[in-house]
């Protein structure tokens, strides 16, 4: 028989996510590559630790110099990877297009159905997503969980970000661009999970 909600000791969720720390033996080229991919600046800095920002937060990300780690093998346990939305697909797209043209390209990028993706990898391998919101609403985009597409292929399909971003500049209407086609069953084994 369910029990009633005790408020003494209700759940209280935390109001936004703060920051992320990396520890890293690869420190200037860490700095150096969130930097880059976020126009983030330094907060604080010394021989062992960095704060670095890209909005109103005191800091969003943290890296920790710690010069004999070993690179992570793959297939182990631990973290995936760190999310981080844009208002707008021109936003992404003229992030990946800047991204792109210094080097750095997405190393999966995916509609999920909810969201428009790209993941890279920083210097040491670890995953930042890119994304923005394909509904206009969160409601929405959760809406997209209960659907039969979404059951079938809970991954999304693959796309060419250079044609996508040809297809936006081209004038497509964002709406098209933001559906996810229908490619049939699909499971973790169909995508290689970095």
């Amino acid at each position: 028989m369910p029990q009633a909600a005790d408020p003494q000791n209700a759940i209280l969720p935390p109001a936004r996510l703060a920051h992320v720390v990396l520890r890293t033996s690869n420190f200037a080229e860490m700095i150096a590559w969130y930097e880059t991919v976020f126009g983030a600046k330094r907060v604080f800095e010394n021989e062992f630790l960095c704060f670095l920002t890209y909005d109103e937060e005191h800091h969003r990300i943290a890296i920790l110099n710690m010069p004999d780690l070993k690179p992570a093998p793959d297939g182990i346990t631990g973290f995936h990877h760190a999310a981080f939305t844009y208002d707008t697909l021109g936003d992404l797209l003229a992030t990946y297009k800047r991204l792109r043209d210094l080097g750095i390209k997405p190393i999966f990028p995916i509609n999920h159905g909810p969201t428009t993706s790209m993941y890279y990898a920083d210097p040491d391998g670890n995953q930042i997503e890119l994304q923005i919101e394909n509904y206009p609403s969160v409601e929405e985009s959760t809406q997209f969980f209960f659907t039969p597409a979404f059951a079938e292929n809970p991954i999304g399909v693959e796309f060419d970000p250079d044609d996508l971003l040809r297809r936006f500049e081209a004038g497509e209407p964002e709406a098209s661009l933001k559906l996810r086609p229908d490619i049939g069953q699909r499971g973790l084994e169909a995508v290689k999970l970095r």
